[in-house]
């Protein structure tokens, strides 16, 4: 065989070899199905309790806690004939939202673009690895000098937490904007450079003036591991990555300083809500908590909006107790305003109220936290896209990724606007 025949068959073994290693790597979830189910007696929740605290082969999104209560769960494919078996036995009414997440996977993979991809070429019709999220922050602190890069800290790889304030006047009052906390809610960075493009290029005049009477702190992605991670390993990882015994990760969203460790968390660190050996024990939670701390004052910061999803909501604390905060009347009216906003753009219908009324119980939450502990008294967290039953979950398609930005920026518009007449940002 000719030597340039031989090399070139030589290289072909070795594409195919890495490929399938690069296959081999990543988790799949060939016909694991997505159910969603009504759970309608105490013995149907204890069940489903047991089964969530008995197995790994299942991805519980949220917990079986009472009654009347509505659950979605992921079942690996050779749990199929198990999990039939307990809605039948136990009469439980459910449905078959997705019959294989791998499919739906794949799919949102095609609007990927490679890991290389300038930060030039970032858009709002696909999803985009770190590296170019990095470079796009990179091009637009070049082009503009209103903005200043601002690091939060570093991740447990080392990894830098970055972000970047936008100030186009002295003695605005602030606005801090936290992204990708969660590592497969995609849609969160991708929404937050979105907001930071029209806050920059918008021609709207609303924009334009959220962008010269407020300070506005973006960062995209302030669990940098686990996002990385969902693009190189598993797609639907959630955590940090930190190492703890057997499994890794830690819940950032779990990990702060209100009511750590209480309703809606767990002790395991296998399990997908773990709050961590102690609060802030986690370095990004460590960041973004002293950061804060250091600057909320000087920064004057008196918004706080976290991005999540999915469940299509807007949220105001407490998410650990059901007492209402001190403001409850006017968080409830902005959120209502704000989500009347929303929906006259596409469509969306929100619901909002207390992360408590609204979703499930969840302790050791940033917005939570910001709330209580720097009196940060306009705090919000959005789940975005899709409703509750949603077929796509956390694999949202990118061509919502647009849409989802513009709506979401009218509901911004409509939270500082209220605010503002208020009185919150005197």
């Amino acid at each position: 065989m000719p030597p340039r025949i031989l090399l070139l068959f030589l290289s072909l073994i070795v594409s195919v070899v890495v490929n399938s290693c690069e296959i081999a790597d990543k988790a799949r979830y060939d016909n694991y199905r997505l159910y969603r189910f009504h759970l309608a007696t105490e013995d149907q929740v204890k069940i489903m309790q047991e089964l969530e605290e008995k197995s790994d082969s299942y991805i519980f999104i949220g917990h079986a806690r009472h009654p009347n209560q509505n659950l979605t769960v992921i079942a690996a494919a050779h749990k199929v004939p198990e999990i039939e078996d307990l809605f039948e036995r136990y009469q439980m009414s459910r449905e078959v939202l997705v019959y294989n997440i791998q499919e739906k996977i794949d799919d949102e993979w095609d609007n990927v673009l490679p890991k290389r991809t300038p930060g030039y070429q970032l858009d709002w019709v696909h999803y985009l690895h770190l590296e170019t999220i990095n470079q796009w922050l990179d091009l637009k602190l070049k082009d503009h000098d209103d903005l200043t890069p601002v690091v939060l800290g570093n991740s447990y790889e080392g990894r830098p937490i970055r972000g970047v304030k936008l100030s186009r006047k002295t003695g605005n009052t602030a606005v801090f904007v936290e992204a990708g906390i969660h590592a497969r809610e995609w849609i969160s960075p991708a929404t937050s450079t979105y907001l930071l493009n029209q806050l920059l290029t918008s021609k709207d005049t609303r924009v334009q003036e959220l962008a010269q009477n407020y300070d506005w702190y973006f960062f995209p992605v302030v669990n940098p591991d686990g996002y990385v991670y969902t693009f190189e390993k598993d797609r639907l990882w959630r955590k940090n990555r930190k190492p703890y015994g057997l499994c890794r990760g830690v819940d950032l969203n779990r990990n702060f300083n209100s009511s750590w460790n209480g309703p809606g968390t767990s002790p395991d660190p296998c399990r997908y809500d773990f709050a961590g050996s102690s609060i802030n024990s986690e370095p990004e939670a460590e960041a973004i908590s002293r950061w804060l701390k250091e600057h909320v004052k000087e920064a004057r910061i008196k918004t706080f909006l976290s991005l999540h999803s999915y469940s299509q909501l807007l949220m105001f604390p407490f998410g650990s107790t059901e007492a209402k905060v001190k403001n409850y009347n006017d968080l409830r009216e902005i959120g209502e305003k704000a989500i009347d906003a929303l929906a006259k753009v596409h469509g969306t219908k929100f619901k909002t109220g207390s992360i408590i009324e609204t979703i499930y119980p969840s302790s050791g939450g940033s917005s939570d936290w910001v709330y209580e502990e720097l009196g940060i008294d306009i705090s919000y967290t959005f789940e975005l896209r899709g409703p509750p039953d949603s077929i796509d979950m956390f694999i949202l398609p990118a061509n919502q990724i647009t849409p989802v930005g513009e709506e979401t920026l009218e509901a911004f518009i409509a939270i500082m606007g209220a605010a503002q007449d208020k009185g919150y940002y005197n």
